[in-house]
């Protein structure tokens, strides 16, 4: 499908299922390509009898690329925050936010439930609290509140996503980096094929290789600093997905969203890390649709 037209930038979306079942929109985290979402989970949701929707966010795969928008030093930006001074970013969660209900404006749909992970969950609890009249059901998965004092990503992968890739890498060194960085944060399933992870950076690697995008998305999380006092503004049905052996984001990020959103249900899945293995994908499925089915 081509991009369209949305919030005022070009996104490029795909959408599967029947034209009038009901809508689950669909929002990929940090650097991550729509192309993340396992196949096997797109269908088992269509087999559902939902319609469902996934895109690139801005500023990776195939949406618009914000070139020419400044981007400040990642470190210093980090140290302002937390004194609590000001910062400025080229945009903000919000605006990512917008994005998504812009999508669903130039598509037509009035509801959607609304599913994200990691950096995309954060998207969704703001597409909630910023937009409940457009928003039937949200799901957050291997997120976080953002409130200050939680526990962080293991120092190993914290160095790794603190590397400066270059935007010239040769498809090689760029594949490797990738698998190597998923691997680090992924759940060992034995049912995942030894080079998944290769396959897929090698995939986003062909669809669009662009790593300043992924330092101006972490800038906007950043940014947006705690979410508690908007997470208790969330009326609309809630669940909260996160692995028990997430070494990217704890499972505590999970655990306070929960507790700060009214009647928030929690599900902590053991056989799971920052990834949605395969061995787990039909009870994710199984998960959101009964809860979007709840919802409805």
């Amino acid at each position: 499908m081509p991009n369209i037209r949305a919030n005022n930038i070009d996104l490029y979306y795909e959408e599967n299922g029947p034209a009038d079942g009901p809508v689950i929109l669909l929002v990929m985290g940090l650097g991550a390509q729509m192309i993340a979402w396992p196949d096997e989970f797109i269908h088992g949701l269509v087999s559902k009898g939902y319609r469902v929707i996934h895109y690139d966010n801005r500023d990776v795969g195939m949406s618009q690329r914000m070139d020419g928008a400044k981007t400040p030093h990642l470190v210093w930006t980090m140290f302002k925050a937390r004194i609590g001074l000001p910062v400025r970013v080229p945009y903000t969660l919000g605006d990512m936010a917008a994005d998504g209900i812009g999508l669903l404006d130039a598509l037509g749909i009035d509801k959607a439930h609304v599913v994200g992970a990691s950096m995309g969950g954060m998207i969704v609890q703001l597409m909630a609290a910023n937009h409940p009249e457009r928003t039937l059901s949200m799901t957050s998965i291997m997120s976080s509140s953002g409130k200050a004092g939680l526990p962080g990503a293991r120092a190993d992968i914290q160095r790794q996503f603190m590397v400066k890739r270059p935007p010239d890498a040769s498809r090689e060194e760029a594949v490797a980096f990738g698998a190597e960085l998923v691997n680090a944060f992924s759940f060992p399933d034995p049912a995942r094929p030894e080079n998944a992870h290769a396959e897929m950076a090698a995939k986003a690697f062909d669809r669009g290789y662009y790593p300043v995008g992924t330092r101006r998305q972490l800038l906007a999380i950043i940014a947006d600093g705690s979410r508690v006092d908007r997470l208790k503004t969330i009326k609309v049905p809630t669940l909260v997905v996160h692995g028990g052996a997430d070494p990217l984001v704890p499972k505590e990020g999970s655990e306070d969203i929960a507790r700060h959103i009214q009647g928030a249900r929690l599900e902590i899945i053991d056989e799971m890390a920052h990834d949605l293995p395969p061995s787990q994908v039909g009870r994710m499925v199984d998960l959101i649709a009964g809860h979007a089915k709840q919802a409805h």
